[in-house]
This record gives structure tokens, sequence and C-alpha cells, in this order.
């Protein structure tokens, strides 16, 4: 019983600690998908704050960015990274983006809500034909 408790343990602590991140992805690449991401952030901005429109909820939410993170993935056709935001409430949200294009002309193409108050949400990306 004790070594499927720590089996267990360490599944969990190995999943919260450790963000994804492609370690192929380096250098200049990933200052670009970044830089991508920031002008994103800041080019949808209404009166200082992010603005994105979650469907699931139906609510236009305005947002604060508190944080880039640092791991990079890559995903079907995009680079995906996410950051962390606050709502004027307090609450939470992690958005991804999906980054894509030529390296010298990476734009964001969507940014999904990844983590809200209400947990985690699943979304799957594929390849585009």
């Amino acid at each position: 019983m004790m070594k499927i408790m720590i089996a267990i343990l360490s599944l969990v602590i190995a999943t919260t600690t450790y963000a994804a991140d492609d370690p192929t992805i380096k250098d200049q690449l990933r200052l670009d998908i970044q830089s991508a991401m920031k002008i994103h952030i800041t080019e949808n901005q209404i009166k200082g704050s992010y603005v994105y429109f979650d469907a699931k909820t139906g609510k236009l939410l305005k947002l604060q960015l508190e944080e880039l993170h640092s791991g990079i993935v890559s995903k079907g056709d995009f680079y995906v990274s996410c950051a962390d935001f606050r709502s004027s409430q307090g609450d939470l949200y992690d958005i991804d983006f999906l980054v894509s294009g030529e390296r010298e002309h990476l734009r964001v193409y969507q940014a999904i809500i990844h983590k809200s108050p209400e947990g985690k949400r699943k979304y799957h990306i594929e390849k585009i034909k």
C-alpha cells in the first residue's frame, strides 16, 4: 500500500511541478514566440485590460497579465505557450496561445483558456491539412 501511495504522490508532484517545455525550441525562436505573444496581448487590450470572450461562459473577460510562462511546446502546426492573467474579481486564468508563421513573422492565431476558476479545460490541436 505504501508503494502505491508513493507512486501516486510522485505522479501528482511530477504533473504539477513542471510545465511542458520542448528543449529543442531555443534561442531566437523562443524569443520570437514570446514576442508574438506580448504583441498579441498588447494589441488586444481595451483600457489596459486584455479582452477575451469566453465562449463557454458567454462572458467578456477583462484581464490583467501576470506572467508569461517560459515553457513552449509544438502541437500540430503551432507553438503553444501560456500566460497567467487575473480578472478584476481576482480570478486566475491560464491562457494558451497558438503561435505560427514564418520565423520573422510569427503571430498568435488563437488564444484558448486552459485553466479557469472552474478548473482545467481540455482541447485538441491537429495539423492543418
